[in-house]
C-alpha cells in the first residue's frame, strides 16, 4: 500500500506539472543539464521526430522517487551512486552508462566585488567569512543541498579542502538543486556561489555574472551516469541511445561537460 501510495503521488505531481503526456516518456534529469537539456531536446526531435519530456531536479532526490515508483523511463544522474544504487535494488535495466563528466565553479554576480584567481579560487569565501567576523553584513554562499546534490557534496569538499567548511556555516544558504543554488548565487544578498560549471555557461548566466574554475582535484569526480528505468519503452530507448552519440556529445561539451573518456583537469 505504501509504494502505491508513494507512486500515486509522484504521479499527481508529474500530471500537475504537464509533464505527462500519452506515448512521451518522462525523463529525470540532474539539474546541472537544465540550460544544456532544451538543445539536447530538440535535436533528438530533429533528427527523429520524437519527443521526450523533461523532469528537472537533485539526483538524490530522483533516486528516492525512482525507488517509490515515479513514472520515469530514463535518468540523467549528476553522480553514479544513484544510478548503480537504484540498479543494486532492481529498478534500472542495467548499471547505465557514463555520458558526462562535470567540473565545479565559483559564480558571482558582475559588480559583487573581485572575481577570485584560478590559483585561488574561494578568496571571495574567505572575504565573506571576514566581513561577517568583523561585523560588516552577511554575504550569503550558495551550494546545493550536499545531502542529495553530487554538486552539493562537490562544493562541501572543496569548501572542506579549503578549510573553510565550518567557518563558512553562518553564511550558507541551500538550494534543493545546483540550479536553485545558482539563482541564489546570482541575489541581491548573496557574494557567490559554487555551482556547475555547465549554468556558468549558460548565456542567461553568462550575460550578467562571472566566473572562475575550482581544481578539479579539490572534489570527487563528478562523473555522471545515466540508466533506463525498468519497463523503459521505444523512445526512451531511442534517446538513450542517442544521447551517446557525437552530436549530443558536442552540445554537452560546449556547456563544460567532458566526454566520458576524459580524463583529468581538461578545463
Amino acid at each position: 500500500m505504501r509504494a502505491l501510495t508513494h507512486w500515486g503521488l509522484a504521479l499527481s505531481l508529474l500530471l500537475l506539472t504537464g509533464t505527462v503526456q500519452a506515448g512521451m516518456p518522462v525523463v529525470a534529469v540532474a539539474s546541472s543539464l537544465q540550460f544544456a537539456f532544451p538543445e539536447l531536446v530538440a535535436a533528438f526531435h530533429d533528427e527523429t521526430g520524437l519527443d521526450v519530456r523533461i523532469n528537472y531536479g537533485a539526483s538524490g532526490n530522483f533516486r528516492r522517487q525512482i525507488g517509490q515508483g515515479a513514472p520515469f523511463e530514463l535518468f540523467l544522474s549528476a553522480d553514479e551512486v544513484s544510478i548503480l544504487a537504484l540498479h543494486e535494488e532492481g529498478f534500472t535495466e542495467d548499471e547505465g552508462v557514463v555520458y558526462a563528466k562535470g567540473r565545479l565553479a565559483w559564480l558571482q554576480r558582475v559588480g559583487r566585488g573581485d572575481l577570485p584567481a584560478s590559483d585561488d579560487p574561494l578568496a571571495a569565501v574567505r572575504q565573506a567569512i571576514a566581513r561577517h567576523s568583523a561585523g560588516e553584513g552577511r554575504p550569503r554562499l550558495a551550494l546545493a543541498n550536499p545531502e542529495h546534490a553530487p554538486y552539493g557534496m562537490a562544493a562541501r569538499q572543496a569548501l572542506e579542502h579549503a578549510d573553510l567548511w565550518e567557518a563558512s556555516a553562518p553564511l550558507r544558504v541551500m538550494g534543493e538543486n545546483v540550479s536553485q543554488a545558482a539563482q541564489f548565487a546570482l541575489s541581491d544578498d548573496a557574494r557567490g556561489g559554487l555551482v556547475a560549471y555547465s549554468l556558468a555557461l549558460a548565456p542567461t548566466v553568462a550575460e550578467r555574472s562571472e566566473h572562475v574554475l575550482i581544481p578539479a582535484d579539490w572534489h570527487a569526480p563528478l562523473v555522471q551516469r545515466m540508466a533506463l528505468i525498468e519497463g523503459a519503452g521505444e523512445t526512451a530507448r531511442a534517446f538513450y541511445a542517442w544521447l551517446q552519440e557525437q552530436e549530443a556529445q558536442v552540445i554537452l561539451a560546449r556547456y563544460g561537460f567532458s566526454g566520458p573518456d576524459a580524463e583529468g583537469d581538461t578545463h
